[in-house]
């Protein structure tokens, strides 16, 4: 069965919902997402694209790794 990442929810929400997120995303390039207080906070409003945006990685890249995760992609 495949796994959805939706990425017009929080980061927050997708992390709550599946733990597994936070390790994809960590080694994506966002470290910042293993420290509870973070995700906690700026986890609450960021969507996985606006933190993209942020931090100057392709989108698609991290579509590519999750799919290669065996996540399908909701946008």
């Amino acid at each position: 069965m495949t796994k959805t990442v939706d990425f017009t929810k929080t980061v927050y929400e997708l992390c709550r919902e599946d733990s597994r997120v936070i390790e994809i995303m960590k080694e994506i390039g966002f470290e910042q997402i293993t420290n509870p207080v973070t995700l906690n906070t700026v986890g609450r409003f960021m969507t996985i694209p606006k933190g993209a945006a942020m931090k100057n990685i392709e989108l698609e890249k991290i579509k590519e790794v999750f799919s290669q995760k065996g996540y399908s992609i909701n946008e």
